[in-house]
């Protein structure tokens, strides 16, 4: 696990004015897109990824904002990474104000192909980073009574055509509605603290890795874009936007919910 900063100083204000975020899975797309969203509100973060080189350009992004970036290289499934995000910004920082648990990927397959590492991979990465993550955050919001903590579920939770139909993607559709349930239950256990906690749930995204697979699958017959009512491809701002604005006050009555981002889908 390594630590490093990149700070610069500014005082832009905006909905997030003064108030302390933690992303994971900053590095690249949704992640890095929402990193930025909330400095661009005024919020300062802590940013984790395993991608050293990745996040230090996230990093660079907000500070080229105005705002203050800590960095923790690190695989956050780890409870001792998640633990030093969150020691980071209360340690550095302050406190800690808003979570956004984004770490998550998939490995695809046929139910009667897929190995136990690949399922067992897939699992732990959609669920224990938010689990660990959580965990270590919550302590300080429920002392200083307030919080937002945000998760990024998929529309998947409901099984995608275009992946269950040609790759087979229960074990990334079943981790991504146990991120719904997660929230559903967490956000009654905090409610009492003031602590919001929400899930955003993305359709097809133009990530880097998602412009690869949708060029790739355009043709099929239950593509992602013939899928989708609005028959476009979402962009990773139209997610960052959403994550920003439950992050903020404005989502003040908002909790327990996982709002879907999917072009209708």
């Amino acid at each position: 696990m390594e630590q490093t900063d990149v700070v610069e100083e500014g005082v832009e204000m905006g909905r997030l004015a003064n108030r302390i975020g933690v992303v994971t899975g900053a590095a690249q797309g949704i992640g890095r897109a929402i990193a930025i969203s909330l400095a661009e509100e005024g919020a300062d973060v802590v940013l984790g990824d395993i991608d050293s080189q990745g996040l230090q350009e996230t990093a660079r992004a907000v500070s080229a904002l105005g705002r203050q970036a800590r960095t923790v290289v690190g695989d956050s499934t780890e409870a001792e990474v998640a633990n030093a995000l969150v020691d980071v910004a209360v340690q550095d920082l302050g406190r800690i104000d808003i979570l956004v648990n984004n770490v998550g990927g998939a490995r695809v397959g046929k139910i009667w192909e897929f190995s136990d590492e690949d399922w067992d991979f897939v699992i732990r990465l959609n669920l224990r980073s938010m689990f660990c993550c959580t965990r270590a955050a919550t302590p300080h919001m429920i002392a200083q009574r307030s919080g937002r903590i945000i998760s990024i579920s998929s529309g998947a939770r409901h099984g995608s055509p275009w992946q269950s139909y040609y790759l087979g993607a229960s074990a990334y559709s079943t981790s991504k509605a146990g991120i719904h349930g997660f929230t559903r239950d967490v956000a009654l256990e905090l409610s009492e603290y003031g602590i919001n906690v929400n899930a955003v749930a993305p359709g097809p995204i133009l990530t880097e890795r998602g412009r690869e697979y949708f060029s790739a699958h355009e043709q099929d017959e239950y593509s992602a874009k013939k899928m989708t009512p609005l028959r476009r491809y979402g962009e990773v701002k139209e997610i960052s936007d959403v994550v920003t604005f439950l992050a903020s006050d404005e989502a003040s009555y908002i909790t327990g919910q996982t709002i879907d981002v999917n072009g209708g889908r």
